[in-house]
């Protein structure tokens, strides 16, 4: 590849976040919306006339044979992800996958043997990682300015109509809220303190047997401490506060897209803006076509390490919770 070429997408599903990443897309230089799936051929049509895609396919598998594809972007419900991205990266398709990745470490360690043995490209669609104000944070942890982090809090709570077929309280579509948005306060403790010593978590169990809110507590070996917490069923903050030596720094509202940040240290208080135009999915998409035109099958941001540690952190919280899906 060189860099000029026209990176060419397909993506597999149609629902609400992949139109937030079709919609960017159009903004990332060099990226075409070749193709879209859906089990739904009137689905896959409707949303290809709407983002400009040249082919619309009624299966997956049939787009994953494209060869005009490079990469796919996966946007199907969780238990979808990992017989998804298999399928692609069996077809050689490099692939960008929602998180979270997988149901269990197991299905995320194998995807990663595959793409490895493929040489195929596969990240997992954290996009937070990518957003400026996120880099700006890691930024600041990273630099000690404020000194060491000593605590973390932060929620991402929402409500929606209770629907026990819809994803978010069907347990056989992964649903409930540690999966869904519960993922994105650990991803925040993940980047910023690493991997805790010990998890404590408890959660509260609805009537389809997936969790509707989960607290979780995660100690640190250098004493650092992180509270997070998750909901289906109630609207929370969803904001992201660093308790450093020497201040504080708030993420706002929300804190997981693009957003801003303040900072309080000395008695002062600074805000910082950093005007985002689009959802913010165009940051990954941009990521991961630098990835593809240097030959890479790995991510330099969200690594398989990464991948890996917070899908374990995710199965310990279930563990915990007595959360299981088959």
């Amino acid at each position: 590849m060189h860099v000029e070429k026209t990176i060419q997408w397909g993506i597999i599903g149609c629902g609400k976040i992949a139109h937030l990443f079709a919609n960017d897309l159009k903004s990332v230089p060099n990226a075409k919306l070749h193709a879209v799936a859906s089990r739904s051929l009137k689905k896959a049509q409707e949303f290809g006339k709407e983002h400009h895609a040249s082919t619309c396919y009624d299966n997956y598998e049939a787009l994953s044979l494209d060869s005009d594809i490079d990469v796919v972007y996966i946007a199907t419900p969780h238990v979808f992800h990992y017989e998804n991205t298999l399928m692609c990266i069996t077809h050689k398709k490099a692939v960008l996958c929602e998180k979270p990745f997988a149901m269990n470490t197991t299905q995320v360690e194998e995807m990663i043997a595959l793409a490895k043995k493929n040489k195929v490209f596969l990240m997992e669609a954290l996009w937070t990682y990518f957003l400026p104000h996120y880099s700006y944070v890691l930024d600041v942890v990273a630099s000690n300015t404020l000194g060491k982090v000593k605590t973390l809090k932060a929620d991402f709570g929402f409500t929606t109509a209770f629907d026990p077929n819809g994803r978010v309280f069907n347990k056989k579509l992964g649903g409930g809220s540690l999966l869904d948005v519960g993922i994105y306060p650990l991803f925040a403790a993940l980047s910023i303190l690493g991997y805790p010593e010990k998890v404590n978590a408890q959660a509260t169990i609805g009537k389809t047997g997936v969790d509707e809110d989960c607290s979780i507590q995660l100690l640190y070996k250098n004493g650092a401490t992180a509270s997070l917490f998750s909901a289906v069923t109630q609207e929370t903050d969803t904001t992201a506060t660093l308790e450093f030596e020497k201040g504080i720094l708030i993420i706002n509202s929300r804190f997981h897209e693009p957003s801003s940040i303040t900072i309080q240290k000395e008695g002062k208080s600074e805000h910082i803006e950093f005007n985002v135009t689009t959802n913010g999915y165009n940051y990954e998409a941009i990521h991961v076509q630098e990835m593809l035109l240097q030959n890479r099958t790995e991510s330099t941001i969200m690594s398989f390490e990464k991948s890996i540690q917070l899908i374990k952190l995710l199965d310990t919280v279930r563990e915990k919770i007595g959360l299981h899906y088959d």
